[in-house]
């Protein structure tokens, strides 16, 4: 089956780009006269992206051709010979005309070279733009979502704004999956950043949305990217602005259940430095819960379990960004920033276990409290030293980073226990625990690029990371006496060193309509885990290679197919490999596995976009192979249930994407994606074939209307379908949002209002099944919650919306395709 859908993702652009030939005058079947230029904003000199640049025939003022710019401004437009005139059209912006074009066979292409623009001041008052759901941009190896105004992301964390993305879901515990695989990568301003801190689930729910730029999705990432996350990975980028005086936004937020909050944005730039910072304050309260029935049957004995959770986490949460580019001159840029993020949330948790015998007779009812304080304090600072050449095209960067995060959880713990039999409590259990943990790591990152011919480009990099995490877990539980003692086979200290030292090389071109990049990353892996209590030591060394493939044909001007190709690896990361992490739930125990060996996954992509002047569709057949899965297998002892991390064996997945968005008219428009898959694990543990197959999908629809002038309608639907799991089977949900916002102050401010999970249906379903317990559970991470935000932009527009949602396609980061 591999061979068979690798053949197709090879062949099929070949078959494709033979059908196109022989379609026009010249040998690609285009004509060779061409029209280029580049355009940037006037004042902050930026590039503008979605411009629309029309070349008019000065003789009879019909069209020759026309274009859209790309992520970097750049268009290129073919036309004929014949004298022109180029006109230039942007929403928001002044229109330009550029006469005195000549296309002859003395001149055949006419380069403008940079043409900048001057925002319509007059226009901006008159015009309420929307800034509604993140438009995608396709570049030769990621997706790029610029998050702009989602209504129901105002006042939001990060956790829920990757929710509304497409190819990404967000679970009630809040791990993040990309196409259906957990085994994503989460970098910010594509490294890893202090702001996610120890925990990926905890950081991303205290991160507010409003510091969030865009976010790219890479599913197939190129060999400039590490090679961690067999899924793929998701990039976040923060805001940052380099537009000349001060700038910046604020916002204000309050919500139910408790949310309160407020964050600014600001930029001040003056000649040869530009000073950012943002920061952002919120409190708010999370409550959730669930319910499970668990089923024993070792051997000839039956009992029961009832258990019913109640648990409510949250508390004060800070993020403050700062920092400064510093232009030495119009070649050399140094950047200094530092990130400091800390949280001090009190969570408690409430468990009930009603357990029962064989006829259901009810024997015990225990009651268990736990109430946790969690401090959190995450720092990060780095320096980022760029420069460009004359070539166009040609730089170097370099980049150092440390980052320093702690995490404290105090927690006190009483149980109480009624013997319904003999009508009499246990004595109540004490207990507590204290976890300590500490993440410090360093990061040492150069690149290069270096321009090829006309189209071409080299690039070289290396990377070195380090990084060390210590947890020191302590339980405890009070004597008759009322002494403190140690609780065996839940405390120890485990420490974790990992040293990864990896060098790239990618290569990539332009022939006619063709496309194409190549790459090759080296990773040398160095891993040593430690548990100090019983000196147990385990160390993981291994060197590999990681190639990738880009290609890309332009069908049309406006249609183009994509395939690639990339080699993935999925280390064990700290929580899986720590033997010792939480009691809150002294009857399910989850655990790490010190002995896990990373999972190593092969790619394939084969994907189209096809834009319409006011409507896009993306489609991708993707395949990956993944060897060495890893899954979180449950055994039971006693009435305990004890569930930790294996390696289990493959899986085969293939899956078929879609992304649409259609702009109806100029009050509705629609997008909405899907994701099918069909996943075959041929999985072993413990001595039991846990082989699976399931057939699933995934689905987001999402409508924006324009209601009179100043206010935006917008409502979402999700649906999850349900899906065969290892030892067990996942049941759907689905979700419907609502948001409305209505600007204010001359388009300057904006209130938003808006409802996540209406009908409160945001809930984990799942079966357990095994040869000797099942189990049926329900669980709720957060219930129903509304928020109102008003958010105030000084010197700043509206953002816009870009164009078409499906919106464009570029050839990759910095590759003029």
């Amino acid at each position: 089956m591999k061979s068979f859908i690798l053949s197709i993702i090879l062949i099929l652009p070949l078959c494709m780009l033979a059908q196109e030939r022989g379609q026009g005058p010249g040998r690609d079947g285009q004509s060779p006269f061409r029209v280029t230029g580049q355009i940037l904003d006037a004042d902050s000199g930026e590039p503008l992206e979605y411009v629309t640049a029309a070349l008019i025939a000065e003789k009879d003022s019909s069209i020759a051709g026309g274009a859209v710019t790309d992520m970097e401004g750049k268009f290129e437009i073919t036309g004929r010979p014949g004298n022109f005139i180029l006109r230039i059209n942007f929403l928001s912006y002044a229109s330009k005309d550029i006469g005195g074009i000549r296309l002859n066979r003395e001149q055949m292409t006419k380069d403008l070279g940079v043409i900048r623009l001057q925002p319509n001041t007059e226009l901006l008052d008159e015009v309420i733009i929307q800034g509604e759901k993140s438009s995608m941009t396709m570049t030769l190896d990621k997706r790029v979502f610029n998050v702009g105004k989602d209504l129901t992301n105002a006042g939001r964390s990060a956790s829920d704004l990757l929710d509304n993305i497409p190819s990404v879901t967000v679970d009630v515990e809040g791990n993040v999956s990309l196409r259906g695989s957990d085994n994503v990568r989460i970098l910010v301003d594509g490294k890893p950043s202090g702001l996610i801190g120890i925990n990926t689930a905890d950081g991303l729910r205290q991160l507010q949305s409003n510091m969030i730029e865009r976010v790219e999705v890479v599913t197939n990432p190129s060999a400039r990217y590490d090679a961690e996350g067999s899924a793929g990975i998701i990039n976040i980028i923060l805001k940052k602005e380099k537009r000349e005086g001060i700038n910046g936004s604020f916002n204000a937020i309050v919500g139910y259940p408790e949310n309160f909050g407020g964050s600014f944005n600001l930029n001040y730039r003056k000649k040869w430095t530009n000073l950012f910072a943002s920061y952002g304050l919120d409190y708010r309260k999370s409550p959730g819960g669930g319910s499970s029935f668990q089923t024993f049957f070792p051997g000839d004995t039956l009992y029961y379990t009832i258990r019913d959770s109640d648990r409510e986490r949250g508390g004060w949460s800070n993020n403050l960004r700062f920092g400064s580019d510093f232009f030495l001159n119009d070649k050399n840029i140094i950047t200094v920033a530092a990130i400091y993020r800390v949280s001090d949330e009190d969570n408690d948790y409430k468990l009930n276990y009603q357990d029962l015998d064989g006829e259901r007779n009810l024997l015990y009812l225990t009651d268990r409290y736990d109430n946790e304080l969690e401090i959190d304090k995450n720092s990060e600072y780095s320096i980022n030293y760029s420069r460009t050449f004359n070539k166009e095209g040609q730089k170097l960067s370099a980049d150092v980073q440390y980052r320093d995060n702690n995490e404290t959880e105090e927690s006190s713990i009483n149980e109480v226990t009624y013997d319904v039999a003999e009508d009499s409590e246990l004595p109540e259990i004490f207990q507590r625990s204290i976890n300590d943990e500490f993440d410090k790591g360093w990061l040492i990152q150069a690149d290069y690029e270096h321009p090829v011919g006309k189209d071409g480009k080299l690039e070289v990099g290396f990377r070195n990371s380090i990084r060390r995490i210590g947890n020191d877990y302590l339980v405890e539980q009070q004597n008759e006496q009322g002494e403190w003692e140690n609780l065996e086979g839940f405390s120890n200290n485990f420490n974790y060193d990992e040293n990864i030292y990896a060098s790239y090389a990618i290569y990539g071109n332009k022939a006619n309509k063709f496309s194409y990049q190549a790459g090759l990353r080296m990773e040398i892996t160095d891993i040593r885990t430690e548990l100090e209590q019983t000196g147990e030591t385990n160390d993981k060394n291994y060197t590999d290679l990681f190639p990738s493939v880009h290609l890309t044909y332009q069908l049309k001007e406006e249609k183009f197919v994509q395939g690639s190709y990339s080699r993935r690896i999925r280390r064990p990361w700290f929580r899986s490999l720590n033997p010792f992490s939480s009691f809150s739930d002294a009857r399910n125990i989850r655990s790490g596995n010190p002995d896990l060996n990373p999972t190593y996954s092969d790619s394939y992509e084969l994907g189209i976009l096809q834009n319409w002047d006011k409507s896009s569709f993306y489609y991708a057949l993707y395949y990956r192979y993944s060897t060495g899965v890893v899954n979180y297998i449950t055994t039971v002892d006693e009435g305990i249930t004890y569930t930790r991390p294996e390696n289990v064996g493959t899986s085969n997945d293939v899956g078929l994407e879609v992304t649409y968005s259609n702009e109806f008219n100029s009050w509705l428009r629609v997008n909405g994606t899907a994701n099918l898959y069909h996943s075959v694990m041929d999985a072993f543990a413990n001595g039991e074939d846990l082989g699976t197959e399931t057939t699933t999908f995934f689905t987001r629809m999402m409508a924006q209307m324009k209601i009179k002038k100043e206010w935006d309608l917008q409502t979402s639907l999700s649906y999850r379908a349900p899906q065969n799991v290892p030892q067990g089977r996942r049941q759907s949900y689905f979700v419907v949002d609502l948001g409305l916002s209505r600007d204010v102050m001359k388009g300057n401010g904006t209130f938003t209002l808006s409802v996540r999970d209406l009908f409160n249906t945001r809930k984990y379903r799942y079966e357990t099944l095994t040869p000797t317990y099942t189990n049926e559970a329900e669980f709720q991470w957060r219930s129903r919650s509304a928020i109102l935000s008003f958010n105030y932009r000084l010197n700043q527009r509206k953002q816009r919306r870009g164009g078409r949602d499906g919106g464009g396609f570029d050839g990759g980061d910095d590759m003029d395709f």
